[in-house]
This record gives structure tokens, C-alpha cells and sequence, in this order.
């Protein structure tokens, strides 16, 4: 069964960071594409950070230029670092599998718990 676990998140003042880690057990860490999806309180969910499992890498707008997503297949790990980072960022975070079907990804399995990312002053 696979598990993804979540943690890094926080409170955090504008401009400050943030780094996001994944964990992930139960599949071939190496293989999967994944990606950082957020939900803010009432917006859907968003997809912010892809690294395939070749390394491309592709960022939404919203987040380009600021966040960095890493992986570290030897730790079965995904990061998502966050820097200036703004209110509008506020949401719960979360890591996902992904598979590329019909010109776009899509997350593979259940969300977890996520982590919860408040950008406050």
C-alpha cells in the first residue's frame, strides 16, 4: 500500500520560508512522476509543482520563480521549498503520484493529511 506523509508545514510571516517534505513508502519512489498540490479554503485544489521521474520540472504560474520542488529517490523523499512567500499561499499542501493522460496530470491514489501552509503577519 502505498503512503504518502506530509510534513514542514507552519505559520510564516510574508517574505519567509518554508520547506515541505514527502515521505513515501510502499512503491518504487524512483519511478512515480509527483507533484505538490495546495487547496486554499474555498478554491479547488491546485496543482503547483510537477518533477517527473526524469527530473523535468514544471511549476504553476502562481508559484514560479519562488518555489523549488526536489526529490531524493536514495530517501523515497519529495521537497517543496517556499520561498517569498505571500498570503495567497495559505492552503494545505499536499504530495501526490501522478500520471500524464490526455495532455494533463492527474494525481493517482488518496490524499493524505497534507500539511497546512498560513502565510501571516
Amino acid at each position: 500500500q502505498v503512503q504518502l506523509v506530509e510534513s514542514g508545514g507552519g505559520l510564516v510571516q510574508p517574505g519567509g520560508s518554508l520547506r515541505l517534505s514527502c515521505a513515501a513508502s510502499g512503491t518504487i519512489f524512483s519511478i512515480n512522476d509527483m507533484g505538490w498540490y495546495r487547496q486554499a479554503p474555498g478554491k479547488e485544489r491546485e496543482l503547483v509543482a510537477i518533477i517527473t521521474s526524469g527530473g523535468r520540472i514544471n511549476y504553476a504560474d502562481s508559484v514560479k520563480g519562488r518555489f523549488t520542488i526536489s526529490r531524493d529517490n536514495a530517501k523515497n523523499t519529495l521537497y517543496l521549498q517556499m520561498n517569498s512567500l505571500k498570503p495567497e499561499d495559505t492552503a494545505v499542501y499536499y504530495c501526490m503520484r501522478l500520471t500524464y493522460y490526455g495532455g494533463r496530470y492527474a494525481p493517482i491514489g488518496s490524499w493524505g493529511q497534507g500539511t497546512q501552509v498560513i502565510v501571516s503577519s
